[in-house]
């Protein structure tokens, strides 16, 4: 158990117990976070307190289903998007509690934007995210007839985008943002 469990006032234990219960993981944290801060207490150690309740509370965590990475799921995705897919791209991110994984975004032309499909996590008992995603943006890509794009995670992630020229679709690199 984390030392700083002690710390907390019991409303805020009651708080960050029912988040950790339904696998809310960042609101746990924030509750921790807050209520601690006061204490010197950083991020790094209100995630290891959250870590400790979800250890706690064990097979009693509802935790949340990974997005669904089949063919019929995400073609499903794809015709519900708010436009026309011209592109499947799968994109990497990360953040402190997923560590990497992949996004599974559907490009979209009239109106102009994206959509999500899918978030492919590391799974225990599965392929990393890269494999896994790659495999299924393909087969959504050949299923819709659209390109598919996946760069490379050392990149700063160029982005597919269409450019509609004469009726034709045509690939162009993107730059991403730079810092």
């Amino acid at each position: 158990m984390s030392r700083w469990w002690d710390f907390l006032e019991e409303r805020t234990r009651q708080e960050v117990d029912a988040a950790v219960l339904l696998d809310r993981r960042l609101t746990a944290v924030k509750a921790v976070w807050e209520a601690l801060r006061p204490l010197g207490v950083g991020l790094h150690e209100a995630e290891r307190a959250v870590h400790a309740r979800y250890e706690a509370l064990g097979d009693r965590v509802r935790r949340t289903p990974p997005d669904p990475l089949d063919l019929p799921s995400l073609a499903a995705r794809a015709a519900d998007a708010p436009g026309r897919v011209v592109a499947v791209e799968a994109i990497w991110d990360g953040d402190t509690v997923h560590d990497w994984f992949v996004l599974l975004i559907a490009v979209l032309d009239s109106p102009e934007g994206e959509s999500r499909l899918a978030t492919v996590l590391h799974r225990r008992d599965g392929p990393p995210p890269g494999a896994a995603a790659a495999e299924a943006g393909r087969a959504l890509a050949e299923h819709l007839g659209v390109p598919f794009h996946f760069a490379s995670p050392d990149d700063l992630a160029p982005r597919w985008r269409a450019d509609r020229r004469e009726d034709r679709r045509v690939g162009e690199w993107q730059e991403g943002p730079t810092t």
